[in-house]
């Protein structure tokens, strides 16, 4: 019993490094572990930035993992509860080495779908390249094209400024012209005035001094009454006098005014606001009219040039009294002589 006292105490006593022997076995698969961990978590950290929070949780388990080590170097009396608690933690690191491993293929696969990405963006950089270069080259020949037109615009612009010098000359010129054509105009006016006047002075000696025959601004007016019958463009032959003494005036002043005086005799004919409508006469207008031709024929007749003779007819819109009494209406019922220019 003694010699299986003494091999139990032997026993005992050689036991205590297989177990320290074991343990420090233990502790260098941790370390070895936890070294494998830290690179995979750094192939991780570097292979997919976006797992920050796996990694976090995997510090966290570290940091555990160290505490662990710590407490089993202060209590060896409870190795085997801590060699117990390694193994299952050892069994979750294991675990979670499998789901990182997964998560590794799956950054694997990402990293192949990124390439093929890179890839694509890299070819439509280069067509986008080709395309830039495409509107280089197009830019650079709108920048030519550009130039050119410049070329051409300060051509044009030194044209522009020539003839708008040319215009300027042009306009004082036909600023002199107009101001020299208005003077000519102005004295020719002045000379027809001074003529007209001449001509009213004779005609009024011809034809007497009757109160019907007025002289009203420029124009000389007498009633219609007197050349012709109501509703008739037919010269009365009581007419033939008066007109035959304004033909006599107004070949005398014919003979007096300046050939290079564009002058005429107007004759316009106006009737009163009764109206008219027969064959010959559908309304005032042809009646006013007719009688200012009648006039204008029977002055030809008694050699009066016809270049310088116009009728007119009016009717019944140009009225200078606005009555409607038989007085009125004479009024209006009128041949008109006026000198004017042609």
């Amino acid at each position: 019993m003694a010699l299986a006292r003494g091999r139990r105490s032997q026993y005992q006593t050689n036991l205590w490094p297989g177990f320290v022997d074991m343990l420090s076995t233990l502790l260098l698969v941790v370390i070895f572990l936890m070294s494998l961990f830290m690179v995979t978590n750094y192939i991780i950290t570097q292979a997919s930035s976006g797992k920050d929070t796996m990694l976090s949780r995997l510090n966290r388990q570290l940091a555990e993992l160290t505490e662990l080590l710590a407490l089993e170097r202060s209590q060896k009396d409870s190795a085997e509860d801590n060699l117990a608690a390694l193994q299952a933690t050892l069994l979750d690191t294991q675990a979670q080495n499998k789901r990182l491993t997964g998560l590794l293929g799956d950054a694997s696969g990402a990293s192949d779908d990124a390439e093929g990405r890179i890839a694509a963006l890299g070819t439509q950089l280069d067509e986008q390249r080709n395309i830039t270069n495409d509107a280089l080259a197009k830019v650079e020949l709108l920048n030519q094209q550009l130039a050119a037109l410049r070329l051409q615009l300060a051509a044009l612009n030194e044209a522009l400024e020539a003839s708008e010098a040319k215009d300027q000359e042009s306009q004082e010129t036909i600023a002199n012209l107009g101001e020299r054509l208005n003077v000519a105009l102005a004295r020719k006016a002045r000379e027809l005035a001074q003529y007209r006047s001449n001509f009213f002075g004779e005609l009024r000696k011809t034809l007497g001094q009757r109160k019907d025959f007025r002289i009203v601004g420029d124009r000389f007016v007498f009633p219609s009454d007197v050349l012709f019958d109501p509703g008739s463009a037919t010269l009365k032959t009581s007419a033939y006098g008066q007109l035959n003494n304004l033909a006599t005036a107004l070949k005398e002043i014919e003979g007096n005014i300046p050939t290079n005086i564009p002058w005429v005799m107007r004759v316009d004919g106006h009737t009163d606001i009764t109206p008219i409508s027969s064959s010959t006469f559908p309304s005032n207008w042809e009646l006013s009219a007719a009688r200012a031709i009648s006039v204008v024929r029977y002055l030809m007749a008694r050699g009066i040039a016809p270049e310088h003779l116009v009728a007119a007819g009016f009717g019944e819109f140009q009225p200078i009294d606005s009555g409607n009494s038989p007085t009125a209406l004479a009024r209006n019922r009128r041949i008109e002589l006026k000198l004017t220019e042609r």
